[in-house]
């Protein structure tokens, strides 16, 4: 029971007729007749009656002309939504960035490709590093954007680095520090330190990185997000270090921002996939989309 030995005997049911129906498909009247055999093989019995001078379904072809022409619908609406999918014309992806990701590079990228794929659904999680790592691991996104992995990283993840992150101090607008063009670690932690709490990706490697040059953090104030870490400092709760993709974030929450220096804190941020599969033609889309905006960048 093939589409075409459908089409076949729909079109002569319908018709009562092999020449029109042979008009109809476009195919030569032995090819119909051919299909139409075919198809009462495959069933083991008759669906027409013909003679000479007419054409009649037999109670089995009354009995499959509904559900044959039901199912000819199905097989048409499943062919063209998969067209759809691969022509992008529709699709859903899901997207997993660290906040900083998302709020900063991401919301360019995506009004870019929406005018081109206006049709494809969006899903983004901003969720922390480790979470987007989870979730691309675990299947849940099919795209991720976060800092580079350590040498643990999953195997079945792959990871595609992007530009790379400096680190910058903010500090209060009024404090003696905002008078500076930039300023050291040392200086930096003479005041109040906020960071966020641990195990955050962020938190473990300034200390990793400070501790590989001697120096040692005393945090005074934790909190979980780099938003509120902005908001205190600008209350002139004390100072932070934090990525330089959330500049712009800090000086709206009225934080001051400078160049951060003796040592000098980066790190690569990319996109990471699962190696072991294949991504959706919409997903594919939007990382040729990201490998072209940092390759103009």
């Amino acid at each position: 029971m093939t589409p075409r030995n459908l089409r076949a005997f729909v079109a002569v049911a319908q018709t009562l007729s092999f020449a029109r129906a042979s008009e109809r498909l476009h195919m030569s009247q032995p090819a119909l007749s051919l299909a139409v055999k075919n198809l009462e093989d495959s069933l083991g019995g008759r669906l027409l009656s013909r003679t000479t001078r007419q054409v009649r379904l037999t109670p089995e072809g009354t009995a499959l002309l509904p559900q044959a022409v039901r199912l000819l619908a199905d097989w048409e609406n499943v062919r063209e939504r998969s067209r759809q999918h691969f022509t992008l014309q529709q699709g859903h992806v899901t997207i997993a960035a660290m906040p900083t990701f998302a709020g900063n590079v991401l919301p360019g990228i995506l009004q870019r490709y929406h005018a081109h794929f206006p049709s494809i659904e969006l899903t983004v999680h901003d969720v922390v590093h480790e979470d987007v790592l989870r979730m691309v691991e675990e299947g849940r996104v099919e795209l991720g954007f976060c800092f580079e992995p350590g040498p643990d990283l999953h195997k079945a993840l792959a990871f595609q680095p992007l530009f790379v992150d400096r680190f910058i101090a903010i500090v209060p607008p009024d404090s003696a520090l905002a008078r500076e063009k930039s300023v050291s670690w040392t200086q930096l932690l003479d005041h109040r330190f906020i960071a966020l709490q641990k195990p955050s990706t962020v938190r473990r490697l300034i200390e990793d990185s400070l501790a590989s040059s001697g120096i040692s953090v005393r945090v005074a104030l934790e909190c979980h997000q780099l938003s509120t870490i902005g908001q205190f400092v600008a209350a002139g709760l004390g100072v932070s270090a934090v990525p330089q993709l959330s500049q712009q974030q800090m000086v709206v929450l009225g934080a001051h921002c400078l160049p951060l220096r003796r040592p000098v804190i980066s790190k690569t941020v990319g996109l990471v996939t699962r190696a072991d599969q294949q991504l959706s033609t919409a997903a594919a889309a939007i990382r040729g989309a990201v490998r072209e905006a940092f390759q103009k960048s």
